[in-house]
């Protein structure tokens, strides 16, 4: 589903920057579209045309980027790691012993983290 909305998507916004690019400038230099030379349409028929199209084309890029937003929302979310924090009644998960050996005194991610911080070497009592 987010595939083929991505490739309307992407097929609006080519077709809007078209769209936008033969459009005649303010000052009629720099489009390639209308002109006095006998083309199919007069001037004013290819701006009614092309102005309408690009109102249309913008509609459609909005709303497939809302369509894109929610279906992002409401797909599948990275996990945090705090979210699989067991709770009392829970079992916790094996956690690795600390480097001096002994075993971490709860079974959480900080109580780990906390063992690891502390020293585990002998303690040299603090000069006075």
């Amino acid at each position: 589903m987010e595939t083929v909305v991505i490739v309307i998507h992407l097929m609006v916004v080519l077709a809007l920057v078209l769209v936008v690019l033969l459009q005649r400038s303010e000052g009629g230099a720099l489009g390639m579209g209308g002109g006095s030379g006998g083309g199919f349409m007069s001037s004013r028929g290819t701006a009614n045309v092309l102005t309408r199209a690009t109102a249309v084309l913008a509609v459609v890029f909005f709303a497939t980027s809302i369509a894109l937003s929610l279906i992002a929302k409401t797909g599948d979310r990275p996990s945090s790691i705090l979210d699989a924090v067991p709770t009392a009644g829970e079992s916790a998960p094996a956690v690795p012993a600390a480097p001096g050996g002994e075993a971490p005194a709860g079974g959480g991610i900080l109580d780990a983290l906390r063992q690891q911080s502390q020293p585990t070497g002998p303690q040299v009592p603090a000069a006075q």
